[in-house]
């Protein structure tokens, strides 16, 4: 079954709108989003990990009102300093400024 290229397009715009940022498109040597500030990979799944999003999950009640919660995923044998942060992108927003999310949550016409 061939993957519908316009579903991770769509993400890639919807994400870059968010960030105020720019879609670079395809190439070896761009990313999938800008901002002044930021260089994102945007991956599209159709379903993300259940210890994923379960690790962001059991943090979020823990959370007090002037925490954010995250999640950080660290490789055995890897340096601290490697380790992955998640988070939500609206308490990214939180974090860094406001980000335009559309009430429907964009995912209207995916």
């Amino acid at each position: 079954m061939a993957r519908n290229p316009t579903t991770w397009k769509t993400t890639e715009r919807k994400v870059a709108a968010a960030l105020g940022g720019r879609r670079m498109g395809p190439g070896s040597d761009r990313a999938d989003v800008r901002t002044p500030w930021l260089c994102c990979e945007v991956k599209h799944r159709r379903h993300l990990p259940d210890w994923l999003t379960g690790a962001l999950a059991q943090a979020v009640p823990y959370a007090g009102p002037s925490q954010t919660a995250i999640a950080v995923l660290h490789e055995h044998g890897r340096h601290i300093g490697d380790s992955l942060v998640v988070l939500r992108l609206a308490d990214f927003a939180d974090l860094c400024g406001e980000i335009p999310i559309p009430p429907d949550g964009g995912i209207a016409g995916e």
